[in-house]
């Protein structure tokens, strides 16, 4: 399988990708296609095809698995793929989830995470999250869904190394300001549980109807009010369910960033940190081992990127004078 995020000027491509964009651009009178191609390596976008060359991508969409001859060219700094020949691929012939980007073996994820879960030694607590944790249903479509369609773990299996990552954090900020660590256990493990109602990883990641229509945090808030509403007695009580609610519905901490309200307890206010923590140095390491966002030797990134923000990344390293290990 080609390392599509590495591939050097000059390597041929012969192999099958998984179709992640299509775009049709104007300029002036003339239009161009350019699609966007991927494996579980990485991704990368084709040279447009112009005019009458057009005809061989007409009817490409979303998820389609193509077989591409190619070569890996440049534009302005950017690597491109040149195509000289594509053509689809008969819609059961690959597993396109082998196309996908991957975290690998996600049981070490569930060794941590179960652990902990483990040490809780809040009753109630405990059995609200068994009512998620101990579904191997849920625990299947959990260790498979991205945490992202495009930005941070956007990869087979990137929810729970999220989540992981979020608990890590949370735990020791817990620490720090005296806040509730179970709780805040409590809250990275479902503060975006409606990522399994909002994604499809099928093909292409993409979101459902309900994803686009109410999006994973209002989405989350629905799922534990609905597998909370069956069961009597109730595990929990009336507040502490709404306590749960706000760790996911303030979880990206304000309104402008999608959160239906802000964080208002001490808990709240630490699983806000720690899930920008993880979503945001995820996007970081993700741009400095770009290859396509550096010209050459330079240090630092030769355009701003969107994944942190439009900032420009700096990937300048030292040893600080310490002796090799």
């Amino acid at each position: 399988m080609p390392d599509l995020k590495r591939a050097p000027l000059g390597e041929r491509l012969q192999d099958p990708l998984l179709v992640l964009e299509v775009e049709r651009k104007s300029f002036g009178d003339k239009d161009c296609t350019v699609l966007t191609l991927g494996n579980a390596t990485g991704r990368l976008a084709t040279a447009p095809f112009w005019g009458a060359d057009q005809t061989a991508v007409a009817g490409l969409a979303r998820s389609d698995v193509v077989q591409v001859i190619g070569e890996v060219d440049q534009f302005r700094g950017k690597r491109q793929l040149r195509v000289s020949s594509i053509r689809p691929l008969p819609r059961d012939s690959v597993d396109r989830r082998q196309l996908l980007p991957s975290v690998g073996d996600v049981s070490g994820y569930w060794k941590t995470l179960d652990g902990w879960r483990a040490e809780i030694t809040a009753p109630r607590l405990a059995r609200v999250l068994a009512l998620f944790y101990d579904d191997d249903d849920f625990r299947r479509r959990y260790e498979e869904c991205p945490a992202s369609l495009a930005g941070h773990h956007a990869e087979l299996g990137g929810l729970l190394r999220h989540t992981c990552e979020v608990a890590t954090i949370g735990r020791q900020i817990s620490r720090v300001c005296r806040a509730n660590g179970e709780l805040v256990l409590a809250g990275a493990l479902l503060h975006d549980i409606g990522k399994l109602e909002s994604y499809t990883w099928d093909g292409a990641f993409e979101y459902t109807e309900c994803g686009s229509l109410l999006g994973h945090v209002v989405l989350g808030s629905l799922m534990l009010e609905r597998r909370l509403a069956p069961i009597e007695p109730r595990p929990c009580t009336d507040q502490e369910m709404m306590l749960l609610q706000h760790l996911i519905l303030s979880h990206h901490g304000k309104l402008e960033f999608g959160a239906p309200v802000a964080p208002m307890t001490l808990e709240a206010e630490v699983l806000h940190y720690a899930d920008n923590a993880s979503a945001k140095t995820a996007s970081m390491a993700e741009v400095l081992s770009d290859g396509d966002g550096f010209t050459g030797d330079e240090m630092v990134s030769a355009r701003p990127d969107w994944r942190i923000d439009r900032r420009r990344g700096y990937r300048g390293r030292s040893d600080w004078g310490a002796e090799p290990r």
